[in-house]
């Protein structure tokens, strides 16, 4: 039976397409994927695609259905022949009458709907004669119709007010930054099947517009791709960057292709580099940052302030000492200004290939101070801890869930005949780990810092030599002046009225140890 259905079944439109070769089997699928999250017409969905063009379609569809075709965005529709029909019925059935004479020509997307014509034939007393149309242009007419009443329809203006309404969703890209600037999230997210959302903190939140098409999502990418990124994007299908808005400031910008659509991640960079006090952090890690030489790594996932925090050390050093900085960052996002010393910055895909390849010779630069975005590779670590040995300071951002997994990893990425110096080198060259987290506010206004400190005092030195890491974390539950666990910094946020005790328990490391302390009011 179920067999039998399926030879009953007529093919659809997009299948005709793929049988006869007019497009491909994966350019259907792609269409198709597409048509899942916004729905609408394949036809039309193929050609905003540009799989195909109207003309090819109109013919396709001509030959397939046995009636004739017409495109509306070449013809001039006098407002009489409109007014041959109530509007009501060109809304309910989606057509558009051509031609008043003894038969009715009459555009519609499915000429097939013999509901609609016998319907349209009973009113008119007229035989009705179908055309094909496309659903694009068949919307665009009824919302012409919609705006200007049933004035006569000129098809060149029609298809310029469908081109500028594709434009001005490229202008609504300034609409978004201003939402974003005049709110307190951190991002602004876009994907095509849903509207646009800001992030607060970990909580994402809708704005009250219609979900995004990927046709807007193409626009808005060629909007905010720079051309010089251009041919980057289309090979490797995802690109980081940052721009400046003359109106709105700066923002760090995340194009990505997923689901044959493309999604954009837009974060907010302050306009002036926040101090520590700002951040929330204790102003004593001015001197950790002045130290002449040794590593200082910032950690945490990622969105939770880690580039803020080191743009924050790296200006105290620019204010402070008078030296040569050099930076390697995937994108630039602050932009230092000289001050006291000498700030070059370099972006990985504009002024070198990688971070190992900006490593390579950049001792050949006369820095004082290195800064890495961030450390990937066992090379670019075993040039950071050389320098770091040499006389120079190192900073660095790491992807890590605290201070003590920071150091294993280090280790980890490292083969295990090298693992044994690979330890000595951090235990001599290590000054603090920095963990963060951005953590919502109970008034949910803001996100505020919750952080742990490891600073490299002589018996953390022996159990990073020893490997016992798992010593060191026990000893950060501990009150102590050389370090301090997320827990700790958590629950005394918690205790301050500052955050609720559910936000904290999303982001504590030991989940009872810090329920205990709140509970306890254990902090001094």
């Amino acid at each position: 039976m179920a067999a039998d259905n399926r030879k009953d079944k007529k093919p659809m439109i997009g299948e005709i397409l793929v049988q006869y070769g007019v497009i491909t089997p994966n350019m259907l699928k792609n269409a198709l994927r597409h048509q899942s999250q916004v729905g609408g017409q394949i036809g039309s969905i193929l050609i905003e695609m540009e799989y195909l063009t109207t003309d090819n379609l109109l013919e396709f569809l001509s030959k397939q259905l046995g009636v004739p075709s017409a495109n509306l965005f070449k013809l001039d529709i006098p407002q009489n022949v409109l007014k041959a029909l109530p509007f009501a019925k060109i809304k309910e059935y989606k057509v558009i009458p051509l031609e008043v004479d003894e038969k009715f020509t009459l555009a519609m997307v499915n000429p097939q709907d013999y509901v609609a014509i016998k319907d349209i034939e009973f009113i008119l007393g007229k035989r009705v004669n179908p055309v094909v149309v496309t659903s694009q242009q068949m919307n665009a007419a009824i919302k012409s119709l919609e705006s200007c009443g049933l004035e006569a329809i000129r098809g060149e203006e029609m298809e310029k007010n469908c081109k500028a309404t594709r434009q001005e969703v490229a202008g609504d890209i300034k609409i978004l930054l201003k939402q974003l600037s005049d709110t307190k999230a951190t991002d602004l997210q876009l994907t095509a099947g849903v509207p646009p959302s800001l992030k607060m903190s970990t909580e994402l939140q809708r704005l009250n517009m219609p979900p995004l098409t990927p046709e807007n999502m193409k626009i808005y990418a060629n909007a905010l791709i720079p051309e010089e990124h251009a041919a980057r994007f289309e090979a490797e299908s995802d690109l980081d960057f940052a721009f400046t808005d003359m109106e709105f400031g700066r923002f760090r910008v995340n194009i990505y292709k997923q689901r044959n659509s493309v999604s954009i991640t837009l974060r907010r960079i302050p306009d002036s580099i926040p101090d520590l006090k700002e951040l929330g952090l204790p102003e004593d890690f001015e001197n950790f940052a002045l130290k002449p030489q040794g590593l200082i790594l910032i950690t945490g996932p990622a969105g939770h302030g880690k580039s803020t925090t080191m743009a924050a050390l790296v200006d105290i050093i620019n204010t402070k000492r008078k030296c040569n900085i050099i930076t390697l960052e995937d994108p630039i996002e602050y932009l230092h200004k000289h001050k006291n010393s000498n700030v070059n910055q370099r972006e990985i895909g504009m002024d070198t290939a990688s971070f190992h390849e900006g490593l390579k010779h950049i001792f050949r630069q006369d820095p004082d101070v290195i800064v890495i975005g961030e450390m990937r590779d066992p090379d670019s670590f075993k040039i950071a801890l050389q320098a770091a040995e040499t006389g120079h300071l190192v900073l660095s951002t790491l992807h890590s869930r605290n201070a003590t997994s920071t150091i294993d990893r280090v280790i980890d990425i490292f083969p295990p005949d090298q693992q044994a110096q690979i330890k000595t080198q951090i235990a001599d060259s290590l000054i603090m780990i920095l963990s963060q987290r951005l953590v919502m506010k109970k008034d949910k206004t803001a996100p505020v810092l919750a952080y742990e400190k490891l600073v490299n005092s002589y018996k953390i030195k022996n159990f990073i030599r020893e490997g016992k890491t798992h010593q060191i974390r026990t000893q950060m539950q501990l009150p102590g002046e050389d370090y301090s666990s997320i827990d700790v910094s958590l629950a005394k946020l918690c205790l301050a009225g500052t955050i609720s005790l559910e936000e904290g328990l999303k982001h504590a490391d030991n989940t009872a140890f810090y329920q205990d302390t709140v509970k306890s009011r254990g902090i001094k």
